[in-house]
């Protein structure tokens, strides 16, 4: 499908790195909504926008690459942002203030909001994105709901989560190859239609149709920073599936052709990934940086 269009609805932070005096622009849904766009989708931001200085860096980033937001929240009070350093190149998590006024507000759709989601072919969302009360909402809008899991999720959650789940992304590097499979069988028990795991730089694993699928990582020769490293790999996979799709569907197809559409998505995605390590923060657009810098 040649014009398909991604919303992400969700998470915003920015990543203050103490390291560098900089912070930039991120949480996982604002990352897969600037890498989509970098794979050829129209993608559209919802989410919950504090008050200060870090939420004008996220909105103004979002308006300069030509995302639309204008169905997200403003609230008074304090954005989301995280506490970033460098251990070499890879960023290493100081804390954060839990989504600042994103974990205080609900989302509160409208009809006017879900007739707006409706249009794309595609929501994305996350484990830290304070969703998982509206997901039976968003799916009754006709959407696929794309989620990712990190490396957090419990059976509790699984449960309630992946009902309203088609694809679904774990970060599987601290499991076992026999625990990654059994996470991996556990969320399409649940109903969700095509698993992804990754397991960093082993490369990563589909499974659909109770058939594992595996494509290898692409080595970064110039790598600068990991931030966004599963986002990118996961927006350029949903963008290739989408890209491959005759009706605008993540799911369709032959049995074959579908596992055909998987690996070449599972390509795609390692190799963005790599071309996304070169650039600072989670895709650039730094600032110094502005308000607390403790928690």
């Amino acid at each position: 499908m040649k014009d398909y269009k991604i919303i992400a609805v969700g998470d915003n932070v920015c990543d203050k790195y103490l390291s560098r005096g900089r912070m930039y622009p991120g949480g996982q849904c604002v990352n897969t909504c600037v890498y989509a766009k970098l794979n050829g989708a129209y993608t559209a931001y919802l989410g919950k926008y504090g008050s200060d200085q870090v939420a004008e860096c996220v909105r103004d980033t979002l308006k300069q690459i030509g995302i639309d937001d204008s169905h997200s929240r403003c609230h008074e009070g304090e954005n989301g942002f995280a506490l970033v350093t460098l251990k070499g190149n890879d960023r290493v998590f100081l804390g954060s203030n839990k989504g600042g006024v994103a974990r205080e507000y609900g989302y509160d759709f409208t009809e006017e909001d879900f007739a707006y989601i409706s249009q794309f072919n595609l929501i994305y969302t996350n484990l830290n994105s304070y969703i998982e009360d509206d997901l039976k909402s968003l799916k009754e809008t006709g959407v696929a709901i794309a989620y990712d899991f990190s490396t957090r999720w419990t059976d509790a959650y699984l449960e309630k989560v992946c009902p309203y789940v088609t694809v679904a992304i774990l970060s599987c590097a601290h499991l076992t190859r026999q625990e990654r499979e059994t996470e991996m069988k556990k969320v399409q028990s649940y109903g969700v239609k095509v698993v992804l795991g990754t397991i960093g730089e082993d490369g990563s694993y589909v499974l659909y149709d109770d058939s594992f699928l595996y494509a290898p990582a692409v080595h970064a020769d110039d790598v600068i920073d990991t931030m966004g490293a599963g986002d990118s790999y996961f927006a350029a996979f949903l963008c290739s599936l989408l890209e491959t799709s005759q009706t605008g569907a993540v799911v369709e197809g032959t049995e074959d052709r579908m596992k055909e559409r998987l690996v070449e998505a599972m390509k795609k995605g390692a190799a963005f990934a790599a071309k996304m390590c070169a650039k600072e923060g989670a895709f650039g657009y730094g600032v110094p940086v502005l308000g607390r810098t403790e928690i």
